[in-house]
């Protein structure tokens, strides 16, 4: 999964076709590095849907606008809006079905 910016979300998430799952994440987050194999396995799964990281410490603006207040949260964007999260360590499947992915 790659990594995007504040200064690239609009581009890379907002602005994209399809849909996309972003992972609001740390690197101090014990969870967030738990939930990691999680998404990549989710990610070769779907592979029409991009899968990106957000470090919400890196990108304190954009977490903010979403009303990230814990992590992980993964949520899935379509057509520039937030339309589903998951929120704390989850199992592949169970995020799977809070995105309805």
């Amino acid at each position: 999964m790659r990594s995007v910016s504040e200064a690239d979300f609009a581009k890379d998430v907002i602005q994209a076709e399809g849909r996309v799952v972003v992972d609001f994440w740390a690197p101090w987050c014990t969870p967030c590095k738990a939930v990691a194999p999680e998404l990549e396995k989710l990610a070769e799964k779907h592979t029409g849907v991009e899968f990106v990281k957000v470090n919400v410490d890196e990108a304190p603006g954009v977490a903010a606008d979403y009303q990230i207040m814990g992590i992980p949260t993964i949520g899935v964007f379509e057509a520039g809006e937030l339309k589903a999260t998951s929120v704390g360590a989850k199992p592949a499947e169970k995020i799977e079905q809070d995105l309805g992915l």
